[in-house]
Parts: C-alpha cells; sequence; structure tokens
C-alpha cells in the first residue's frame, strides 16, 4: 500500500471464507450490504469474472434508484481476491467517474476467528486519494464493511 495514494481498512470477520465470498459474489446478498444504510442497493450486473461487469444501482427512498458503480471486475481468484475498477466501465470503456477514479483490491484470508479481510482502494494520483478520504472514506467503506460483517455473521436484521 502507497500512503500518498491508497486508502484501507482491514477487518476480522467471524464467518468462513467461503461466506464472505458469497456475499461478494451473489447479486441478492450485495444488495443487503453494498450502501451505506438506509440507502439501498440494487445490483444491475455483476459478473465476477475477469472482464466482467459490476454495475449496481443506489436508492435513498427505496423507489426511485439512481446510477452508483459501473465497473469492470480486473481480477477474481475465487475465495482469495476480487480486484475492481471504476476508470473502466462495464462496458470496457474509459470512465471518468465522479468523485473519484479507483482500483479496488479485496483481500480474504484465512484468520482463526474466520476471515481477515483486507481492502486497499488504490488512486491515480495525491488528490484523488485526498478528496476521497475528505468525503468520507473510512465511514463510508467502514459502514458496509460492517454491514457485510453483519451479513456474513449472520447478525444482520
Amino acid at each position: 500500500m502507497n500512503p500518498d495514494l491508497d486508502l484501507g481498512l482491514r477487518r476480522v470477520i467471524r464467518a468462513p471464507r467461503a461466506t464472505v465470498w458469497r456475499a461478494w459474489t451473489d447479486p441478492s446478498r450485495l444488495e443487503r450490504w453494498w450502501v451505506p444504510s438506509p440507502s439501498r442497493c440494487r445490483v444491475e450486473r455483476l459478473e465476477p469474472r475477469p472482464g466482467g461487469a459490476f454495475v449496481t444501482r443506489l436508492s435513498d427512498d427505496g423507489a426511485v434508484f439512481v446510477p452508483h458503480l459501473d465497473a469492470c471486475f480486473l481480477v477474481v481468484d475465487e475465495l482469495e481476491r476480487i480486484v475492481f475498477t471504476n476508470a473502466i466501465t462495464s462496458a470496457w470503456r474509459p470512465a471518468s467517474p465522479v468523485p473519484v477514479a479507483m482500483t479496488a483490491t479485496v483481500t480474504l484470508g484465512e484468520h482463526p476467528d474466520g476471515t481477515d479481510y483486507h481492502l486497499v482502494v488504490r488512486h491515480g494520483d495525491p488528490e484523488a486519494r485526498a478528496l476521497h478520504e475528505k468525503l468520507g472514506f473510512a465511514g463510508g467503506w467502514g459502514s458496509v464493511t460492517a454491514q457485510l460483517a453483519a451479513l456474513a455473521e449472520g447478525t444482520a436484521a
């Protein structure tokens, strides 16, 4: 991790890696944790394979869903690692996503208590990293990771 360009978080999720993996790769599970509550998520396309689409929509009222993420999976190593970017759309077109372009790497490791969950979000320059941090990276990614943990650990409502 490059501290000038990257943001990250690490958490132990008290569930098997296969359970955390399914929460990332099953659209009905991803919809339950992918956006900060009370907002809602709708998965438009989820193709967890290199080159596959990752497209979601977001709703603050549960009725109107607006574009949220139009991304492309770069690496998918079953039960171990997922890498995706919003710098390339699901149609493999260059993108200029708002608020920042990023590449996210999710690594799932073994831990005596379950899964060692490690997220690194890479940015192209220090300004993009600083903007992402200022916009609430820790709170946003932290809250969805907590929601993921609650789902995987069986404590989600």
